[in-house]
């Protein structure tokens, strides 16, 4: 694994939604650093990307209501615990739980292990409200997969929740997870 600047030289093998989020990231004019590897599906796995990206990966959740009507992505440290209960509280909703895959696909057109923030840029019709736990805005840089899990991204927080959420029409909500 090796740090790199910007897209992959040569896309062949590349996913057509992987490929759009450069696209998106290099016309916005946001400056990015790239790590390939194996597909990570946990937060360990993830550790060592962290380390040579320096850059902390977060938690990326998919998550609806009981009706599977409102759709959230909450991005988190991955070092916090996960609780509906503080989180439905604070949107003052009923209990989340954890998304299916068929709606992830369908809004966010990416499947699970690769849940991101890139992801909104497939959600045209803002069915999925972004979360953001206050930690995570407090970093210099912020990490993330390109859609899929074979990569992650390094770029700055400023740029994320700046050029690149509005660009993507999206509002965040700031939430406090302990």
């Amino acid at each position: 694994m090796q740090l790199q600047k910007g897209r992959p030289e040569d896309t062949k093998e590349r996913l057509d939604k992987e490929i759009r989020v450069y696209d998106l990231l290099d016309k916005l004019g946001i400056e990015y650093y790239r790590v390939d590897h194996e597909a990570a599906f946990t937060m360990e796995a993830c550790e060592e990307i962290d380390r040579i990206m320096g850059a902390v990966m977060c938690k990326n959740l998919f998550l609806c209501n009981r009706q599977k009507t409102d759709f959230y992505l909450l991005l988190m440290p991955g070092d916090k615990v996960f609780k509906t209960k503080e989180l439905s509280g604070q949107l003052g909703c009923a209990r989340l739980s954890f998304g299916e895959a068929q709606y992830m696909e369908a809004y966010l057109d990416i499947t699970p292990g690769s849940a991101s923030i890139m992801g909104l840029m497939n959600d045209t019709d803002n069915k999925v409200r972004l979360l953001v736990d206050e930690d995570l805005l407090k970093e210099e840089y912020f990490g993330c997969h390109p859609c899929i899990n074979t990569s992650s991204l390094r770029m700055k927080t400023e740029d994320v929740f700046g050029k690149l959420i509005r660009e993507m029409h999206h509002e965040m909500t700031v939430v406090s997870l302990w």
